[in-house]
């Protein structure tokens, strides 16, 4: 029997005895088009069901400068603890150290738009700490001092934003909080062992965050460290402020936001 070869199909220039040899060859290339064709038609097939519809909410969110919003936030906060030169020559407390202590934290934020990639934020707020003092004395002994407050803080940060991708987009943001103690409780601060502090501060801070775009807001989980640089103690001759020469203020908060 003949077989049919594909330079025979091109190689048409000899003289040919029949018809077999060619309607092999035709057939054989048809066959050949409808492998290629199958083969295109599943491969437009693949991509089709690979493509997914992710529908943007809020598309024109960016195209207003200010944006309003509110949030609650969990802090983790403590003092730093500077040591004076009498911590240790005195006949005190060989130990002194500030644990972390949660609080809570509530405010409203005002985002203004300045480009695609940078916003400014001015974050009022209003956070309830308790501080503690521990301190260790020789022989077992131990005593703590607790500074509840109530502070306003006024945070302006400027934020850095990713591109949008859908319905997500990271951010960082980084700046600086002046903060005002509000109910200074004064007959604590006139006691003879309690601990006194400032009531001013100023800040540093810094963070990461997330938004999540919804069908009717923006929702934002973030994490922010802070970083005091006031000297919050007042000196004093009690006992409480022997051994001290420093207290700022440090925490890791955790905000939850909605605009």
């Amino acid at each position: 029997m003949d077989t049919a070869h594909l330079r025979r199909c091109v190689n048409l220039h000899r003289p040919q005895t029949g018809l077999g040899p060619l309607n092999r060859c035709i057939r054989l290339s048809a066959r050949f088009s409808v492998v290629l064709l199958i083969g295109i038609l599943g491969y437009h097939q693949a991509n089709g069901q690979s493509y997914k519809y992710v529908r943007k909410h809020l598309e024109r969110y960016d195209d207003k400068t200010i944006h309003y919003g509110f949030f609650f936030a969990a802090p983790v906060t403590r003092f730093s603890v500077g040591y004076s030169p009498t911590f240790l020559s005195a006949d005190s407390a060989y130990r002194i150290y500030s644990p972390n202590k949660p609080a809570f934290r509530v405010g409203l934020s005002i985002n203004a738009y300045l480009n695609d990639r940078f916003d400014l934020r001015l974050i009022p707020s209003v956070s309830l700490f308790s501080r503690e003092v521990h301190y260790d004395y020789p022989g077992g002994t131990s005593k703590t001092e607790t500074r509840e407050s109530t502070w306003i803080d006024f945070p302006l940060l400027l934020k850095y934003k990713s591109e949008r991708r859908n319905n997500t987009r990271m951010y960082l943001l980084a700046g600086g909080t002046f903060s005002i103690e509000s109910n200074v409780r004064r007959k604590e601060l006139q006691g003879a062992s309690k601990l006194s502090t400032g009531t001013m501060d100023f800040a540093i801070e810094y963070g990461i965050g997330l938004e999540q775009y919804f069908e009717f807001f923006k929702f934002a989980p973030e994490l922010r460290f802070s970083h005091g640089l006031v000297n919050l103690y007042n000196p004093s001759t009690n006992s409480a402020g022997i051994g001290i020469n420093k207290l700022t203020s440090h925490s890791v908060t955790l905000y939850l936001n909605f605009e």
